[in-house]
């Protein structure tokens, strides 16, 4: 069961009958019962999957094997070889396509395909959602853009996208008549269904954290080769996820998606742990004097809440929401079912299960029309590039979770007014000058190579959100 509201208005899919209405019990979507429906009726969900990388597998395994009224017609890789394995390892023999009419034939015959064409896939007939979970920038925003100019439904599970240029996707994808949506499983789309159960309480989100391990800026990928070959990932994206680049996107994210900000560049993020991994674990409601004097100064001046996340709480990895009620009636009621005196109380969601929870996320757009999480308008808070050592002219940016950048959360009023180079776009940019380590890059600072689709988009998202 996934928590928020329906939209009464569902969309004509291109290729497929009008989906039934959202199902009610006791205000709660039954995603589960519209996929089986759709299965039942003979009109599944026909998906792209944009990716076979460690996430891409899971997500690709669990419609496989554990979803209704889902197909899995496609899965576009760079490098063939994962793609097949993510289907031969589900007892499914692909067939590799080149041309578009190659894939459309296959989709048409109901065969399996994987390819190296993430945009034809993107755009075939017969697909009616794509699910981009590549983590890069410039290769998810050209196949994103083809997919909302063919009119399907994108569901993404890409922070690092989402983060610099979602707020105009979805605005294309709304000019289009199809959802633009993060994934349910990972934190930011698991706080928004958070913050929407608590809304519907009658208790006000002030606060959207989320919870971590570990923050160390120097990380990078040789100091986490280690872990990275224990659970087969990416040196860089497990520096990602310990430098605060990843947080950092992922509660960006949710602040574009709910309209809150960051109380000050880079979070408040208290560190519970003292710097140790392995130090004991405190509850997570006992955090919430780290952020009372914070969310007292910032909701007296009229602020819309802020996002954060601490480091050294349980449970964990969750997530959380901190929520406040000027109802004396409803905070009696609240300290009665042991939330605490107020006046603020923690709700909170005590895992996320990323690809497991990813085809209910397919249902939601395809079937009900719900998305997730989406931007609500223009940038509220964006990621933006410090130096991770000195740097030198001529140095390449080359990834996020690298030697030469990590990200911090500012509000996109400050990045503007400051000239900030948000970290999307400092990937692949060249240094043209030296810059000391733990000082923000300005668009000054780099060079930036010509052509690419995510710095049209950016720029085109400051025009229309200036």
């Amino acid at each position: 069961m996934v928590k928020g509201r329906a939209l009464e208005t569902l969309v004509q899919l291109k290729h497929r009958a009008r989906p039934p209405r959202a199902v009610w019990k006791n205000g709660m979507i039954i995603v589960d019962t519209a996929l089986a429906k759709a299965e039942a009726e003979g009109r599944p969900i026909r998906v792209a999957l944009i990716g076979a990388g460690f996430m891409g597998k899971g997500v690709a395994r669990n419609i496989l094997t554990a979803s209704k009224g889902i197909r899995l017609a496609g899965i576009a890789s760079r490098q063939l070889e994962p793609a097949f394995e993510a289907y031969r390892s589900c007892g499914r023999e692909p067939v590799a396509c080149g041309k578009q009419r190659e894939i459309e034939a296959a989709i048409a015959s109901d065969t399996p395909l994987v390819t190296e064409d993430a945009v034809s896939l993107a755009r075939a007939d017969g697909i009616d959602l794509v699910f981009e979970i590549t983590g890069s920038i410039e290769h998810a925003a050209n196949v994103v853009q083809a997919a909302i100019e063919a009119g399907k439904h994108v569901v993404q599970m890409n922070a690092e996208l989402d983060g610099t240029v979602g707020p105009i996707l979805k605005r294309k994808a709304d000019a289009a008549g199809v959802i633009y949506s993060f994934s349910d499983g990972d934190q930011p789309g698991v706080e928004m269904n958070l913050f929407r159960f608590v809304t519907g309480l009658g208790v006000r989100p002030v606060l959207c954290g989320n919870v971590k391990g570990l923050h160390d800026p120097r990380r990078n990928p040789t100091t986490q080769e280690g872990f990275a070959r224990k659970w087969g990932q990416k040196p860089a994206m497990v520096a990602s996820f310990a430098d605060g680049t990843k947080i950092s996107f992922e509660q960006a994210v949710v602040a574009n998606g709910t309209g809150m900000r960051v109380a000050r560049r880079g979070m408040l993020g208290p560190d519970y742990s003292g710097g140790d991994p392995n130090a004991p674990l405190v509850q997570l409601d006992d955090t919430i004097k780290s952020f009372a004097a914070t969310l007292d100064a910032h909701l007296a001046a009229g602020g819309p809440g802020i996002v954060d996340y601490v480091v050294g709480a349980r449970p964990g990895p969750g997530i959380f929401v901190i929520g406040t009620t000027d109802d004396p009636f409803q905070q009696q009621r609240l300290n009665l079912y042991k939330l605490g005196a107020g006046p603020y109380y923690c709700f909170y969601t005590p895992y996320h299960l990323c690809h497991f929870e990813a085809p209910a996320s397919i249902g939601r757009a395809a079937l009900l029309h719900d998305a997730v999480l989406a931007p609500r308008a223009g940038p509220e808070v964006g990621v933006i590039a410090i130096a991770k050592q000195d740097l030198n002219a001529g140095d390449e940016i080359t990834e996020f979770g690298g030697y030469h950048c990590y990200g911090v959360a500012e509000n996109h009023s400050v990045i503007r007014s400051q000239n900030l180079l948000p970290i999307g776009l400092a990937i692949g940019a060249r240094v043209n000058k030296a810059i000391a380590r733990d000082t923000p890059l300005t668009w000054a600072d780099v060079d930036i190579p010509p052509g690419r689709t995510v710095d049209a988009l950016y720029a085109e998202q400051e025009r229309v959100f200036a």
